[in-house]
């Protein structure tokens, strides 16, 4: 590794992997480094989905992040280059497999332990194999408040998990050295929540995060990639003296979609439940199939929750997070959620309260109409990313005069 890039520090850590900020070697160039370890096969599906989204989108679009390349690492010292458009064929076969290839037969498994009680897995190549997030928002505790932001609403820590939790008997089968290793271009913005909530809002700001994002999603679905995980934590941002340059990332849970029924992105149907509760359509909340256009759902609670600075706070933290969502009593629901219960439901744009100070004037006529199609219960009411990118700049520049 030392020969290619020079690892400096740790900047993220999640339950499937560690980003490290880092150095071109030659170049000197600066660069985010996330290291994913290959221990299982269901984290190994979804690392193979990952590269193979990041290597569709390459450098193409300004507001997508950029993967430079990838490297397998086989032992403590070990790293080899994969070439462009190759995947690693000793990771692919461990996904259809369903066990490690070529792991030694103590990390397979005990010995002791009969055949009958290990999971079977069995797969297809980079089949849908994603979480099931369905169990009710409890309503939160007031007396765990955040004292810097006593007024922002709390929210009962999320129940889902963004991959899937490997079983026991997984969790028994490491390898040591065996990763992916992604380097890709570095934000030094930090993710949309940071960006935006550690400075007093800007509208104007505001209104280019929305384009910006608008552009992305365009392009991304003009590529047969259904995102499904889109949340600000998922928005890198690059400070620039122009302004803000927010990039699309974490593309772990996102299907492409080889050949597209008439061209058409909204024709391919997904089926596994999958994502952020805050920011899941109402088809994902209800377990039904589903299309491209639940990302243009995701769109529309953060472009709600960036316009107006409405934010909530998880149960157990400080940290405030962008996103809109419907109050029952002492409950806070997310949007896709209340609309499952009830498709009717009139949400109140501008919402006008439980906002995080300082408030940035409230969206004007034309954008509120448009949050509200983005937001329809009817996936099929609800404008294409290609449509959206023109809709948010006619709606803004109307709203302007």
């Amino acid at each position: 590794m030392e020969e290619l890039y020079t690892l400096e520090r740790e900047v993220g850590r999640g339950s499937y992997g560690v980003v490290f900020e880092g150095h071109m070697a030659k170049t000197g160039e600066r660069v985010a480094i996330k290291r994913l370890p290959c221990s299982n096969p269901e984290c190994i599906e979804l690392y193979l989905q990952e590269l193979w989204a990041m290597r569709a989108t390459a450098q193409n679009h300004f507001n997508v992040i950029a993967l430079h390349s990838c490297l397998l690492q086989t032992g403590p010292r070990s790293l080899k280059t994969l070439k462009p458009g190759k995947l690693p064929l000793r990771l692919v076969e461990s996904v259809l497999k369903g066990n490690v290839s070529g792991a030694p037969r103590s990390q397979e498994g005990s010995d002791s332990q009969p055949n009958t009680q290990r999971k079977a897995v069995t797969v297809s190549a980079l089949k849908d194999r994603t979480n099931n997030v369905q169990s009710r928002v409890k309503p939160y505790d007031k007396t765990k408040s955040n004292e810097r932001y006593p007024t922002t609403p709390q929210r009962p820590r999320s129940r889902g998990k963004k991959r899937p939790v490997p079983s026991e008997d997984e969790q028994q089968v490491p390898l040591r050295h065996l990763a992916l290793w992604l380097v890709m271009e570095y934000c030094d913005g930090g993710d949309l929540n940071q960006y935006l909530l550690s400075s007093l809002p800007d509208a104007q700001r505001n209104h280019s995060v929305v384009k910006q994002l608008c552009s992305a999603m365009a392009f991304l679905h003009s590529l047969g990639i259904t995102h499904r995980d889109l949340k600000p934590d998922n928005v890198l941002v690059c400070v620039t003296p122009k302004g803000p340059i927010v990039k699309v990332a974490d593309f772990g849970l996102s299907k492409m979609s080889g050949g597209l029924v008439d061209g058409d992105l909204t024709r391919q149907h997904f089926s596994s439940t999958c994502g952020s509760d805050f920011y899941m359509a109402p088809e994902v909340w209800g377990g039904l199939t589903y299309t491209a256009q639940a990302d243009i759902f995701s769109l529309g609670v953060m472009f709600w929750a960036v316009l107006e600075r409405i934010t909530f706070v998880e149960e157990g933290t400080t940290q405030e997070q962008l996103g809109a969502y419907v109050c029952k009593g002492r409950w806070l629901m997310p949007l896709g959620e209340a609309l499952w219960e009830n498709a009717d439901l009139q949400l109140c744009i501008p919402m006008k309260f439980k906002r995080a100070p300082p408030l940035p004037p409230p969206p004007g006529p034309a954008v509120c109409t448009l949050l509200l199609e983005m937001l329809d219960s009817n996936p099929d009411a609800r404008p294409t990313a290609n449509q959206l990118e023109s809709r948010v700049r006619s709606a803004l520049k109307e709203d302007s005069h």
